[in-house]
């Protein structure tokens, strides 16, 4: 009996003591939800519990496990879209530069996190990288990308012409060489659609903030010229560009292609020819933009770009004009290839309308030449309010470029400039309309329709960069610190907990939908990528562990509808988190 009372003992002391040892080292729980690269010291610092609780929090040093920091979390917050309730972490008022933990005692403690200065310095050298990882038609040398390192493929010296694309000057299966570019997405061919629109936001970075591109060196193998790497990166894409105008009429080849994609191969391993396809309008306005664009931000680098600039202007001015010729030749993939073989497949980039192309070849080719003829074009198609620029509709990169360049603009044109400022401010408050009550403190994923196909660049970044555009014009701290707030939802105060950069943070995509990832033998992926994001609609059939809007991801290598990569996408986020690490680095 007494051997009974004495293991009874015992095991209520064992009991006691794991309870005391949870308490002095509760486990880790996955369900704090922030940026995981951290916070800058000036700035709102704000963690989001996926679930609800009351009561106190504790932010604790990440060594010493002393208190630095306790408040409380805020009342629950309502999805409005599903019935998951959150609860905000905020601690703004901890500017002690160190790495920390967040605890809640019946919740556990957090992953670690930093507080720092130069916060996104990486990340914004990253993302800028990626597009020479993503190079085509030459070696990606170990010098510069590391294990990541791999042979030239797709030279693009040999390409045939589509029958669509057939000249009596060109006819169809004759050859001509275009090589270089980026290779699209997760796939291997080259669009000039999306090319044009990635190299016009790009370009609209350098433009924004020169100082800041003309600082910024990623290692690339051009980095021991005189022009910024941000240029020379762009270069490597206007170059394959330039090779895709036909020389007899300034019309511009719709895209560079196989005629089906090529499996999860590497690019020395595809053996399908490839072709230049039938010219399109819209593919022609915006090659004749980012042209224009291109011709005066690259004027001043003469002495490694000898004649580039006038080239680029000549050739913008030659496809304006066909496109004036030919303002209903939309790209039409299946009329296509109905008449037409080999039949092609890969991706469309097809749009219903080319009037958002016209006005922003109008707006480019008039701020680079202030020709007033083309006045005319830019009032006629002039939008009524601010739209967030993507492939499909350029307008805002040219209200963009109305307002980058308002002080040089006169008279009518610097009365269209104010009315775009004015437009993209009102959408800006138009956002942050009950942003107070957003379950996860940001502006982005408070609608079921912020989640589609690609959003974490064409909404969430995009928002982030108007806010940016917000802030230049009005200097109210609100756009910045929301422009803020949507980076750290995509950083990971969201509800799957994903940081959707590859490379970054303690859970980021791993098996993103990337050619070149899935085939180099390589367990990580290339690193500093975005992925497309939550996406219910998920069109490439995979079963997904939710339809809720916000959690609807899977990092999973079939997953194009969710988990792809694309040069657009990674324009935007390279615009959107260089111009955050420029405008705060040097807040104190």
């Amino acid at each position: 009996m007494k051997n009974h009372y004495l293991n009874v003992s015992v095991c209520a002391l064992i009991t006691l003591l794991f309870a005391a040892c949870a308490k002095i080292n509760p486990p880790v729980n996955e369900l704090y939800r922030f940026n995981q690269l951290g916070f800058y010291p000036s700035e709102e610092k704000i963690a989001v519990l996926d679930t609800v609780v009351s009561g106190p929090f504790y932010i604790k040093e990440l060594n010493s496990g002393k208190v630095v920091y306790e408040g409380l979390v805020s009342q629950p917050r309502l999805s409005a879209f599903s019935e998951k309730e959150t609860v905000v972490i905020p601690f703004s008022q901890l500017r002690t530069k160190g790495t920390y933990f967040i605890e809640i005692p019946e919740v556990g403690k957090s992953l670690p996190f930093e507080i720092k200065d130069s916060l996104f310095s990486s990340l914004s050298k990253a993302s800028l990288k990626a597009f020479y990882l993503q190079r085509s038609g030459t070696a990606i040398e170990a010098e510069f990308a590391g294990k990541w390192e791999r042979p030239a493929g797709h030279p693009d010296t040999l390409v045939r012409i589509h029958p669509s694309a057939a000249t009596a000057v060109r006819p169809a299966e004759s050859l001509i060489s275009s090589p270089k570019g980026w290779y699209d997405a997760g796939d291997y061919n080259k669009y000039i659609v999306n090319s044009g629109f990635t190299v016009g936001i790009l370009l609209s970075l350098y433009e924004d903030y020169p100082q800041y591109a003309q600082s910024v060196s990623v290692q690339i193998p051009e980095s021991a010229n005189q022009t910024p790497d941000l240029l020379d990166e762009i270069w490597w894409n206007l170059e394959w560009m330039l090779s895709m105008q036909d020389p007899s009429d300034g019309g511009v080849y719709h895209k560079l292609t196989t005629p089906s994609f090529e499996g999860m191969i590497k690019p020395t391993e595809c053996k399908q020819p490839r072709y230049v396809i039938e010219k399109s309008v819209t593919a022609t306005l915006d090659f004749a933009a980012s042209m224009a664009q291109a011709s005066r931000v690259f004027a001043p680098f003469e002495k490694d770009y000898p004649e580039v600039s006038q080239k680029m202007l000549q050739a913008s001015i030659r496809a304006f004009n066909w496109a004036l010729q030919h303002p209903d030749a939309l790209y039409n993939q299946r009329k296509m290839n109905a008449n037409f073989k080999p039949a092609v497949s890969t991706g469309g980039y097809e749009d219903r309308s080319a009037t958002d192309e016209f006005f922003w070849a109008a707006t480019e080719l008039y701020i680079t030449t202030g020709n007033d003829k083309y006045t005319s074009y830019v009032k006629e198609y002039l939008p009524e309010s601010f739209i967030l620029p993507v492939w499909g509709n350029v307008s805002g990169l040219a209200q963009m470029s109305l307002i980058r360049h308002r002080d040089k603009l006169e008279k009518e044109m610097g009365s269209l400039s104010d009315s775009a400022g004015k437009q993209l401010i009102n959408y800006a408050d138009s956002c942050l309309a009950g942003v107070e009550l957003a379950p996860y403190a940001a502006a982005y994923g408070r609608s079921s329709k912020d989640f589609f196909w690609g959003c974490n660049s064409d909404k969430a970044s995009n928002q982030g960069i108007a806010f940016l555009y917000a802030y230049r014009l009005t200097n109210d701290r609100r756009y910045l610190t929301n422009a803020l707030h949507s980076m750290d939802y995509l950083l990971g105060r969201n509800a799957t907990g994903y940081c959707y950069v590859t490379g970054f943070g303690h859970k980021s995509p791993l098996n993103p939908h990337h050619r070149l990832a899935a085939s180099d033998g390589i367990d990580e992926p290339l690193p500093g990528f975005l992925v497309g994001g939550p996406n219910p609609g998920k069109q490439d059939g995979c079963e997904y562990p939710s339809l809720v809007p916000d959690e609807a991801y899977i990092d999973i290598l079939p997953s194009y509808a969710s988990n792809e990569i694309a040069i657009n996408w990674q324009g935007m986020f390279t615009y959107y988190v260089m111009a955050l690490d420029a405008t705060l680095r040097d807040i104190k």
